[in-house]
């Protein structure tokens, strides 16, 4: 057993509902510098030639996630190359819930979304946490095999995702080791744009927030201190992003819709809000974008249905 996989400490945890909070904690535990990570993990390969990192969403199911995203690796026949972590981004609710060491993670609310500081037991971003875990991979010596990491979320995992991939800090080390870092983000229900154009117009004094992180660059957080608007828009559309989009995800009502004048500024629905903002990213760059927009025939707001179809599984693996 490499080095690496001692510091992954597997212990029981609580699976017992609760009245607020998460209901499964993964039994996961992966050292972080300012703590221990909750995270869920699936059977290591004996070849590892690909790392997908799946992020849960507002419900912060990791384990959910982590099962959605096994299975659509045994469905593309990768399942013996690939390697599943999901990270559980855990509340100070789901701690005063369940049993757990003050050594774990845990953030404010939904804080952690958009690469806000953890509460406990030390400050880090979100995003730092995700930087952390990615950049381990580039030890070849442990990793020997890997060609890619894939980060993929759904829905407000989703949203995680389009933040992360464009404020992350850069992994030379895993660029030096010829490891290839790709994007995939499923229906979110809003992005971050680079400037104050929207495609929807709207009443800017009523909706004075329009462009503030995390729909726009004003007020960054801490994690993106010293990046400017520029250097942040050029660094990322030279990511490898895959925007997957359900085209039945069109109901402007749905419960987890983020109904705010900000979102809505985007469009009315997600498949509406994913190809304007597709279409705003080619307008701008109809050259030297590294990313494209796949649809998935009739599934609606599904991430299993969505990471498992023909056109998830191609987004998820390259095939």
């Amino acid at each position: 057993m490499s080095k690496w996989w001692l510091v992954l400490l597997l212990i029981c945890a609580s699976t017992q509902a609760a009245d607020h909070g998460v209901e499964v904690i993964s039994p996961g535990r992966l050292l972080l510098k300012e703590g221990e990570m909750a995270v869920g993990i699936g059977s290591a390969p004996a070849t590892i030639e690909r790392v997908l990192i799946i992020i849960h969403g507002r419900l912060r199911n990791a384990e959910t996630y982590r099962e959605t995203a096994e299975r659509a690796a045994e469905l593309a026949g990768q399942a013996s190359t690939t390697l599943v972590i999901a990270p559980q981004f855990l509340n100070e609710t789901d701690l005063a819930q369940h049993p757990l060491p003050d050594s774990v993670l845990r953030w404010q609310g939904n804080e952690w979304m958009a690469g806000g500081l953890s509460t406990a037991p030390f400050a880090l971003s979100s995003y730092g946490a995700l930087d952390q875990i990615i950049g381990r991979f580039a030890d070849r010596q442990q990793f020997p095999a890997l060609k890619e990491v894939v980060i993929a979320g759904h829905s407000g995992g989703a949203q995680v995702v389009q933040r992360y991939a464009l404020l992350s800090h850069d992994q030379p080390e895993l660029e030096a080791a010829g490891v290839r870092v790709r994007f995939v983000i499923a229906n979110p229900s809003s992005y971050a744009y680079f400037d104050e154009r929207r495609p929807v117009a709207f009443n800017h004094a009523a909706c004075a927030d329009f462009n503030r992180w995390k729909y726009g660059l004003a007020d960054l957080p801490a994690y993106a201190d010293g990046q400017t608007a520029t250097a942040l828009e050029a660094g990322y559309v030279k990511r490898e992003v895959v925007y997957l989009l359900g085209q039945q995800d069109t109901d402007p009502n749905h419960p987890a819709l983020d109904k705010s004048c900000e979102a809505r500024a985007q469009g009315a629905n997600r498949l509406a809000r994913g190809r304007n903002y597709f279409e705003y990213l080619k307008r701008d760059h109809p050259q030297g974008l590294n990313q494209q927009l796949i649809e998935v025939p009739g599934v609606g707001h599904d991430g299993d249905g969505m990471f498992n179809a023909p056109e998830g599984r191609r987004a998820l693996f390259g095939q």
